[in-house]
């Protein structure tokens, strides 16, 4: 506080401890009196020091720092809470083991669903007659070849070729 004891003061800062010393006089922690002087103590103050000395005797907050208030985060909005009301971990693990469980089931039956539609790839079309062409009907969008015989439909007499084939 001695460094910024020397800082000159400005009219905000003032206007806070005048603040400050009316709350006191309500308290009744100061007389009407000595309100008066310390009032006009402070509005004359040049610096933090002299608006110090005013209300060095009183409890409460120094004048205010330019200091911006702190962001509060999650997890310390978190751990505050846990900290006034220690029963909540009675609730709060059970609740995120469940949670977690139901996200990982989720993520499990997703890629079994995916995994079985891209292994079994639709099947052949069965619906010539709809407009679609031969390549449509053998063809799967999942798959690089048609059923490993190549685009189109199946060859007789030929054995399956691959796609790099």
């Amino acid at each position: 506080m001695e460094k910024r004891a020397n800082l000159r003061a400005s009219d905000a800062d003032r206007d806070h401890v005048v603040s400050r010393l009316h709350k006191a006089s309500t308290e009744g922690r100061i007389a009407a009196e000595e309100l008066e002087h310390r009032v006009a103590k402070a509005l004359k103050a040049r610096t933090y020091g002299d608006l110090e000395e005013t209300v060095a005797d009183l409890p409460g907050p120094r004048p205010r720092s330019r200091r911006p208030p702190a962001r509060r985060t999650t997890m310390g909005w978190a751990l505050a809470t846990v900290r006034a009301n220690p029963v909540l971990i009675l609730f709060a693990i059970p609740v995120m083991a469940v949670a977690f469980a139901m996200v990982v089931a989720a993520a499990m039956i997703w890629m079994v669903l995916a995994i079985v539609v891209l292994v079994l790839g639709g099947g052949p079309r069965r619906s010539r007659g709809r407009g679609l062409s031969t390549r449509q009907a053998w063809c799967s969008p999942w798959m690089y070849t048609c059923r490993g015989r190549g685009f189109g439909p199946p060859r007789r007499g030929r054995a399956p070729r691959s796609y790099w084939a």
